[in-house]
């Protein structure tokens, strides 16, 4: 018995010994492959967005989902495919706290994919309804359904698609850069979104078009939002719009032949909404893995809110927000401008969800999206700008870049950045740790009590109407975009912004918490309590600026004073505070 026991337990140790060689081996060939797609990105011609959602819509009318019983399913499901069309790429990944597991399978043409529906069948059960869907599961082969002889082929060319790096696994990657600048690439390559997610989210949209084809052949469900213009993490949202009409057939006067269709009645917003009604039903009812569907017919733009547990993805579908699918293209641009812009982004994102400037639920605090815009617009007003204004791209817009929304709403401007960059090459080379200590030195010094920030004219200009933050929607300019957030939030992003650069500034040694991973692993230092600071946090922030015989070392001059002059303010403001608080408490 105890030889046994003493057997069982030294294969658990050569197995756990084996999984954890194998996540350092992970680790490592991430931090050290990850950088090398930097110089590759910064040699290639930009693909315009609508290019990029095309080919993203061809790969899922290309693909199909299957449930497989695990990754190694994949052979045997290589074989079968195989005897019907030809098998382009195969991609594993798992979801659930029992793990399902799933393959996506793209095929090299369509009409393989169409003999690949022609050949599956339903299950053989009154109690479920017969739809037929690019969502299949590959059953266990019995008799009646051998094993195909052929031999695989094919690789499988991702296994666990899907996984999301722990923090502690972040911290192991981030730890291994040799410096900040590798830093914040290696955390934008390690948490955005990847290609079994953006394939996944494609797939979701396509599931939709599918349910209403018949009706409405030339419908398009469109991703904007996160998922597709650049900014997106593992387990975003996936915002869809819905078009039943998007790439219709002009009629023209040589076309004799004309649909008959119902006529309209009623105003556009109460037609969307019993549309959106319909659709909600639709999904709850005939779709597969779409559940906790939640119908929001009463806000600004309805919205129909749904779980696709089959793709572990969370929707907002929407069939008025076609804006938003115009605002992504335009941060999609901004995005692909410059290699520097979504590290830079990425890092700043981790920075406020960590010391809670961020949140994922609505309420009075800074969005994402607002969040990136501010990024956007002091990347817009550096001495030398990393990217151009709205209205510099609406200048060389061509005919082919004029849209403009069912409601009015002008999308205008240039889409192929490479002819803007083909005559406005980018001066500006700071190092992305330099733009992130300089982010934070901005908006510590900004005027938000009269300025607003203006994306379309590339400077601040006066508030148009009392906000505690007043950021200009680029594409509708009379609606500010962070109207929700608070002024004890935003005070909050003051406080919080001069700390990030005290700490990135004032970290000079290389150990296990150097570069930026201090701003993503501390708890938030300055909070607010009804306004003020709270008393036990004072001591601990004026530490911060007690004179230091030798000082630290700083590598340019303009540092240092932007260093000094954000101490300095700060200073005074905490004595103040301090003041306030105790003629409060005397009274």
């Amino acid at each position: 018995m105890s030889i046994l026991f003493s057997l069982k337990n030294s294969i658990c140790y050569q197995n756990s010994m084996l999984r954890i060689f194998h996540r350092k081996h992970l680790l490592l060939n991430l931090n050290k492959n990850l950088t090398t797609q930097l110089s590759q990105q910064q040699n290639q011609k930009v693909v315009s967005f609508d290019d990029n959602v095309k080919q993203r819509r061809d790969e899922a009318n290309r693909s199909i989902l299957v449930q497989v019983q695990s990754a190694h399913s994949f052979h045997e499901l290589q074989s079968y495919c195989s005897s019907v069309g030809t098998v382009k790429k195969m991609m594993h990944y798992s979801t659930g706290v029992e793990p399902m597991h799933f393959i996506i399978v793209e095929f090299a043409k369509a009409s393989d994919l169409q003999n690949i529906y022609t050949m599956s069948s339903y299950i053989e059960d009154t109690q479920v309804v017969p739809v037929q869907s690019s969502y299949l599961w590959f059953r266990a082969a019995t008799k009646k359904l051998s094993k195909n002889k052929n031999k695989s082929i094919h690789k499988l060319n991702v296994e666990n698609g899907n996984h999301i790096l722990r923090d502690n696994e972040l911290l192991q990657v981030l730890n291994s850069c040799a410096d900040v600048n590798e830093q914040m690439v290696n955390l934008h390559n390690s948490t955005r979104l990847n290609e079994v997610g953006t394939r996944l989210r494609f797939l979701v949209a396509k599931q939709i078009e599918m349910a209403i084809s018949g009706m409405f052949p030339n419908s398009a469900a469109l991703p904007f939002g996160s998922s597709v213009n650049g900014f997106g993490k593992m387990g975003c949202d996936l915002d869809l719009v819905l078009r039943l009409n998007d790439e219709s057939k002009v009629i023209t006067d040589e076309t004799r032949l004309v649909y008959h269709c119902k006529a309209l009645s009623g105003s556009e917003r109460s037609i969307s909404q019993r549309h959106m009604e319909v659709i909600g039903d639709i999904l709850q009812l005939f779709l597969p893995g779409c559940s906790q569907v939640r119908k929001i017919l009463q806000a600004r733009v309805p919205i129909i809110k749904y779980y696709q547990q089959l793709t572990d993805v969370e929707c907002d579908l929407s069939m008025s927000n076609t804006s938003g699918y115009h605002m992504s293209d335009f941060l999609y641009i901004m995005g692909a401008m410059d290699h520097r812009v979504r590290p830079l982004i990425f890092t700043i994102r981790r920075w406020a969800a960590t010391v809670g400037l961020t949140n994922s639920s609505p309420g009075r605090w800074i969005t994402n999206f607002s969040l990136t815009l501010l990024v956007i617009g002091f990347l817009q007003n550096l001495p030398k700008p990393v990217l151009p204004s709205l209205n510099a791209l609406v200048k060389l817009a061509g005919k082919n870049d004029k849209y403009i929304t069912d409601d009015g709403i002008n999308c205008t401007f240039l889409r192929d950045i490479n002819v803007y960059l083909a005559t406005n090459p980018i001066e500006n080379t700071d190092s992305l740790k330099i733009l992130l200590l300089q982010f934070f030195v901005y908006y510590s010094q900004f005027d938000f009590s009269s300025k607003a920030i203006c994306l379309n004219e590339s400077m601040a200009i006066a508030k148009p109407e009392h906000s505690a933050l007043y950021i200009v929607n680029p594409l509708e300019r009379g609606l500010n975009v962070s109207k929700n957030v608070s002024p004890e939030e935003l005070e909050k992003f003051r406080l919080e912004v001069r700390n990030a650069a005290w700490l990135l500034e004032s970290d000079e040694t290389k150990d296990s918490n150097w570069g930026i991973i201090p701003l993503l692993t501390a708890k938030r230092i300055l909070s607010m309590n009804n306004g003020n600071l709270p008393r036990t946090k004072l001591l601990e922030v004026s530490k911060l600026f007690e004179d230091d015989k030798d000082g630290p070392v700083y590598k340019n001059n303009d540092v240092k004073k932007q260093v000094q002059n954000i101490r300095k303010d700060t200073k005074k403001q905490l004595e103040n505070t301090l003041n306030v608080n105790q003629q409060k408490s005397g009274r």
